[in-house]
């Protein structure tokens, strides 16, 4: 099997909060040259592959739901032509933000073919939203959910109890990570404002943990929630899983296994030199081979991400579970099955714990 992953690098406006590889939408020209890159770019590499089954295919940026949603139709389709979908509801998940600009476009970006929203709510509170620099409000939000389940009806964000009660599946309540390159690094190094500490974050994990599991959300994976498997994200749980995964667009990152070896994929993260390249050589990346061992390690850190944990038959020369002995007795990890897993206790300090296993 195979997962697509397509960044579209796009955004109305740059969160003080972010780290991805975006630009801001001006409309520029260059728009239609890049989606006609990632075409390029997604028959360049089926053509290495062969043939293979799509197991899922995710839009994400930046933000897709910016693109024509005839440009995210038609790499739909030639996704499908390129990689016979190995179900017949295989899941495309499509990153969109509540504005009603947006909102808009919902219904045509599922007539394109998209099966599953992830909106970028945040929050629902306007006075958090203008913190956090998102350009739109709390009503919007409620709007987007709205239709989002009318047109869509299984959707992805990230907000808590207002949220649950306007009947969401799936919630990811990803802690804000302070990166030193963004608007808020800078803020925080002026000390215009202070995060909070290890302690209150690790209070508030557990909190977020008590109050989706009072709602009927399972925590499938350290930072995402869903109301039972179906509500899952198969993209997500497939990359977690290992299953190979093609990355386009400027800065995407792919896993492939070819010939029996483990390969990381990057694109080219700079939007201009990603379009010269492909239009140079039809391939974006840059590919290198991972050892076994490496192979290995990135199961480990990938596996007990999740809540059913890591087949140790994925992972036969690390001895992760003489290495997890101690980790075990004290409550951070379990063991059965042949799986090893984080408890609840263990994933709030699940770095360290990996440090530990993989020295």
């Amino acid at each position: 099997m195979i997962s697509l992953y397509v960044h579209w690098p796009y955004c109305s406006r740059i969160c003080p909060y972010c780290d991805f590889n975006v630009v801001r939408d001006r409309g520029q020209a260059s728009q239609r040259q890049l989606y006609e890159a990632i075409l390029s770019d997604l028959r360049s590499q089926a053509a290495k592959l062969g043939p293979r089954r799509l197991a899922s295919m995710f839009f994400g940026g930046g933000t897709p739901s910016l693109m024509p949603p005839e440009w995210v139709e038609s790499l739909i389709a030639e996704a499908k032509a390129l990689f016979h979908p190995y179900a017949d509801d295989v899941e495309i998940t499509l990153e969109a933000n509540p504005t009603d600009a947006e909102i808009a476009r919902y219904r045509a970006f599922r007539s394109a073919g998209v099966t599953r929203l992830s909106l970028g709510v945040q929050s629902l509170d306007d006075s958090a939203l203008r913190f956090l620099g998102r350009n739109h409000s709390a009503a919007e939000a409620v709007r987007g959910i709205e239709t989002a389940q009318q047109v869509f009806g299984r959707v992805s964000l990230d907000e808590l109890i207002r949220a649950a009660g306007l009947g969401v599946e799936h919630i990811s309540p990803y802690q804000l990570t302070i990166e030193s390159a963004t608007a808020f690094g800078r803020a925080v190094r002026r000390g215009a404002w202070t995060p909070v500490d290890d302690e209150a974050g690790e209070a508030f994990y557990f909190a977020t943990q008590a109050v989706l599991e009072s709602l009927g959300f399972e925590a499938y994976e350290v930072s995402n929630h869903a109301r039972g498997p179906v509500a899952r994200s198969a993209h997500n749980v497939f990359v977690w899983e290992g299953v190979d995964y093609i990355g386009i667009g400027p800065g995407a990152h792919g896993r492939l296994t070819i010939d029996g070896t483990r390969h990381a994929t990057t694109a080219i993260g700079d939007l201009k030199a990603y379009i010269a390249r492909v239009n140079e050589t039809s391939v974006g990346h840059d590919i290198e081979a991972f050892s076994p061992l490496e192979a290995e390690e990135e199961a480990t850190l990938l596996g007990l991400r999740l809540s059913e944990g890591l087949d140790l038959a994925r992972v036969p020369s690390l001895s992760l579970a003489t290495k997890a002995a101690p980790l075990i007795a004290d409550g951070f990890l379990a063991f059965d099955h042949n799986r090893l897993r984080a408890t609840r206790k263990g994933r709030v300090v699940l770095d360290r714990l990996l440090f530990e296993l993989l020295s």
